[in-house]
């Protein structure tokens, strides 16, 4: 065994689903079965419909960011359990992720479709949202608002009958 492809086992654990997220290998579950719709031969002798399952407990991201992965999934989420904590917040926990992909006609890349939705999934619930802070119209813009709207009542009211 040579240096790098050491180093590269050591340093990869596990397959890197997202940006800075990686899952150990066992933790995505792959089953394959036939896809349904038309498409003659590939469809009735061949496994290709792709279903990733996995834990999204086991997801090394944030609380929040898994709470964010449930609420963005869905229907997609089986098994969550909701209950409401001591300070009266409800909260959710467990569930398994279920993502399915059929489009392609290959097991390979119905697998590679799986984890891309994953991905994409996962880019937009791990990043907080920004928290939209109430802000108040400045006096002086207050002001320059009326000025304005006086001044163009002042503009229309000069455009009425001549005498």
């Amino acid at each position: 065994m040579n240096g790098r492809a050491h180093n590269a086992s050591k340093e990869g654990e596990g397959v890197e689903i997202a940006p800075g997220v990686r899952v150990p290998e066992h933790a995505l579950r792959f089953a394959f079965a036939r896809s349904g719709g038309p498409g003659g031969q590939n469809v009735n002798k061949l496994e290709t419909k792709a279903e990733l399952r996995i834990d999204v407990d086991a997801l090394p991201i944030s609380g929040r960011a898994r709470g964010r992965v449930r609420a963005l999934a869905g229907d997609r989420v089986l098994g969550v359990e909701t209950f409401v904590d001591e300070l009266g917040i409800s909260r959710s926990r467990g569930g398994e992720l279920l993502i399915v992909s059929q489009e392609h006609r290959s097991q390979s890349q119905n697998k590679g479709e799986c984890l891309r939705k994953l991905r994409e999934l996962l880019i937009r619930a791990i990043p907080e949202p920004k928290v939209r802070r109430k802000t108040k119209p400045t006096r002086s813009s207050k002001e320059r608002r009326l000025t304005e709207k006086k001044s163009r009542g002042d503009i229309k009211r000069g455009r009425g009958k001549v005498d």
